[in-house]
């Protein structure tokens, strides 16, 4: 089993490697070369995209907190009008992509937006010049901000219904009130979901390059898309990539070692009685879940309502072709990808010594799209292979494995987890062997997991950007790639129906996740 696993884990994380191999190829770039396009880097933009990056990832950690640990504690520990619908419709932003957010952001908020037509013809002004401008960093940071924070919400909300119950008891005694309970006892308790939440949607800010390169903010991701694109340097380019890895290596490490020094004891736990809100922290509760619900959902999905109805019963014709190009490239990649998450899985099931290939493959989620396509192109122009890229969709299915197999992974690990290791042992001593095991015993059982699993990734690769505008072939767009065209030319009155196709896709898995927590809430 190891000669099989090991090699096809490495073989799946080819592309973390290939970011090194102009550094040691000659004629690539390696040596004085290297030094003298960091320096030429560090002079004219490495500085200011340092800056951005900084900016942007702390500015979107802080509100994402804020939303996120808010609106999860408000749900978990109070009980108020419309909390049964806040509940799980707090989750749908996570069916926007950010790009969609902050073309609709932009459209909305933009000098011939409706909010500012509307505030020049109330005030009977010609221009606002108070009123900030929707594309920049700041806008940015909203938009990021509404789109992620449900990483944050779901994974605190679970970890407040674990233990705020007997913690704010605790508190009482000691004569806190429930500011000081929340802040001395259940913040500190929860802030291994926390960070995980956190860690998850920042990593996700590092991989976008749609969302940036619209609001005109200069990015790492940005960086490597014009050093390769533009400018043909195929080291800068690298280099820019390496800086990227860096930052969320940086994320990854800080949300690791936060979760490894802290240690819980848990015990069984009594069903948690929210308290219930009168009057004005009633309104208040149900304002904050309400506008955050109304800015990361309502208002998006309205506007591209609004946009589909404005264009009427017209199309473009390419639509069709955007659509099943994705459809097809979605669901290979998550059969592929459910395949293979089972083949792992099982295996370390067989031999608990191969758990740390898990882990690996684990980091592939990590990767931004830009810096898994640069590792593929670099190995593959090294190769003198980069012509399979115009000739075949499967260099860019392998770039989704990479990218999304963790996440099936996960999902594939949690049902095999469920099943007894006592029905392994009842049907081998029926004379089944391993396979026959897996066949007739495991997979009709995880199959609800298995689904679940494909559904993550299909949706992941319908919503994917970076790596797709990088590595797809001639006349191959997708829906993604066709919305991000479209806005690029500000053809927003046209990006309606693919943008909403990829949000009603999003919700797919959303769906199944509210699904989980009303089962949850009902048990």
């Amino acid at each position: 089993m190891n000669r099989i696993v090991v090699p096809i884990a490495l073989l799946i994380l080819l592309p973390i490697f290939g970011l090194a191999v102009p550094f040691f190829i000659s004629g690539s770039g390696g040596g004085a070369e290297a030094v003298g396009t960091l320096n030429h880097l560090w002079t004219y933009v490495l500085a200011s995209y340092i800056a951005s990056t900084l900016i942007l990832v702390i500015g979107v950690g802080i509100c994402i907190f804020v939303l996120g640990v808010g609106n999860a504690w408000i749900i978990a520990s109070y009980d108020f009008p419309g909390k049964r619908i806040f509940e799980w419709a707090l989750i749908l932003p996570l069916a926007v992509p950010t790009y969609v957010m902050a073309y609709l952001f932009v459209d909305t908020l933009q000098f011939s937006g409706p909010i500012q037509s509307a505030l020049r013809s109330w005030l009977d002004v010609s221009s606002l010049w108070f009123f900030p401008d929707p594309r920049s960093l700041a806008g940015a940071i909203w938009s990021f901000s509404f789109c992620l924070f449900p990483y944050v919400y779901l994974l605190a909300r679970t970890s407040f219904l674990e233990r705020s119950s007997r913690l704010m008891e605790v508190s009482e005694t000691l004569g806190y009130s429930s500011l000081q309970s929340f802040m001395k006892l259940v913040l500190p308790m929860a802030r291994p979901a926390i960070f995980a939440g956190m860690a998850l949607a920042l990593m996700e800010v590092l991989a976008d390059f749609g969302a940036v390169s619209y609001f005109g903010v200069q990015t790492f991701t940005t960086g490597i898309f014009k050093a390769w694109l533009s400018f043909g340097d195929r080291l800068a380019a690298v280099q820019l990539a390496l800086g990227l890895l860096g930052f969320v290596l940086l994320i990854f490490y800080i949300e690791q070692s936060n979760r490894s020094k802290l240690r819980y004891a848990s015990s069984a736990q009594r069903k948690f009685s929210a308290k219930i809100l009168h009057g004005k922290k009633a309104i208040f509760a149900f304002v904050f879940c309400g506008t955050t619900l109304l800015c990361g959902f309502l208002l998006p999905a309205s506007a591209l309502i609004q946009l589909l109805l404005k264009q009427g019963l017209s199309f473009d014709v390419r639509y069709f072709a955007w659509l099943s190009n994705s459809v097809l490239i979605s669901s290979v990649t998550a059969a592929i990808a459910v395949f293979l998450a089972l083949f792992f899985a099982y295996a370390v099931r067989l031999n608990s010594g191969l758990a740390w290939v898990n882990r690996l493959l684990g980091f592939g989620y990590a990767l931004p799209g830009a810096v898994l396509a640069i590792g593929i192109l670099s190995f593959l122009e090294v190769m003198q292979l980069a012509w399979w890229i115009s000739a075949s969709v499967m260099v860019l299915v392998y770039a989704y494995l990479v990218r999304f197999l963790s996440s099936s992974l996960q999902s594939v690990e949690e049902g095999l987890n469920r099943v007894t290791t006592s029905m392994d042992q009842s049907a081998s001593l029926l004379g089944l062997s391993q396979w026959e095991i897996l066949k007739k015993v495991h997979v009709p059982l995880i199959r609800r997991s298995l689904v679940t699993a494909g559904l993550f990734v299909f949706v992941d690769v319908m919503k994917e950007l970076p790596a797709t505008l990088l590595l797809r072939p001639f006349n191959f767009d997708t829906l993604a790639v066709a919305t991000y065209q479209l806005a690029a030319d500000e053809r927003l009155s046209e990006l309606g129906l693919p943008a909403l196709t990829i949000v009603l896709a999003g919700l797919m898995p959303v769906l199944v996740l509210s699904k989980m927590i009303s089962q949850k809430r009902s048990s």
